[in-house]
């Protein structure tokens, strides 16, 4: 009995998951999936008459929306630093452009979702109003932020697939080392296109929270639910990668 579970206990998943689960992303986007499961869920249950239990499911929801606000209290300034970086960075001027949008909106929408925080703990005391502006500039520039990136993906997507094409097209070459070399191209762009249409799937469907926060669209909780924990476990697997590698 004692092998089984130091098996189980010492299992490289286990050992792995820990590893995830020490970065403040791991945790954050773990949270983050639950959060959104709970807010599928309750959605479920509402409409099936069980108030208590989707009451239950809420407070899950709630509370750790305000764990994972908490956990980015410092985040803004690595947005700030990042902006700076890419304004220092050559770049394509209008992926460059992009990335400073988006890495300015993303510290706006950070800033106030402290605010938030702030508020809903009672460190501020915030009238109604003032706190229903705050959380309305808080989601404009969440949803500032997911638009420049779903525009950066677009325009880097159709640099790499023009860069993807001039190489592949270059049928003339002969020298093996030339073509060795335009192979690896080759790999580095694939690679490339792929994370970009990865980051694009969880940008179509994260868009759609902060538009249902500000009253732009009205889909249900179940629905954005679903969104938000299937962007979630995917970043997770981005930050797993990352963390413990791709087998």
């Amino acid at each position: 009995m004692a092998t089984v579970a130091s098996q189980l206990v010492f299992h490289p998943v286990v050992s792995q998951s820990l590893k995830v689960g020490a970065t403040n992303l791991g945790r954050d986007k773990l949270y983050r999936a639950i959060q959104y499961f709970a807010r599928f869920f309750a959605w479920v249950l509402l409409n099936r008459g069980y108030k208590i239990q989707a009451a239950r499911w809420n407070a899950l929801k709630g509370h750790l929306a305000l764990a994972r606000k908490v956990m980015r209290l410092g985040k803004p300034m690595e947005h700030l630093q990042a902006a700076l970086l890419a304004y220092q960075t050559s770049s394509v001027a209008g992926e460059q452009i992009t990335t400073i949008g988006r890495q300015l909106a993303y510290f706006g929408y950070l800033t106030y979702d402290a605010i938030v925080w702030a508020n809903a703990t009672k460190f501020f005391n915030l009238t109604p109003s003032t706190a229903e502006k705050v959380s309305r500039i808080s989601n404009r520039f969440w949803l500032s932020g997911i638009l420049l990136s779903i525009t950066h993906g677009l325009l880097k997507a159709g640099r790499l697939a023009n860069e993807a094409k001039l190489l592949q097209g270059s049928q003339s070459w002969t020298d093996k080392g030339v073509i060795v070399d335009r192979e690896a191209k080759l790999l580095s762009l694939d690679s490339q296109r792929a994370a970009v249409r990865y980051q694009f799937v969880i940008d179509i469907l994260d868009v759609w929270i902060p538009a249902t926060n500000l009253g732009l669209v009205n889909l249900n909780d179940g629905v954005l639910g679903i969104f938000g924990l299937v962007t979630s476990l995917m970043a997770l697997r981005q930050q797993w990668i990352a963390v413990v590698g791709k087998k």
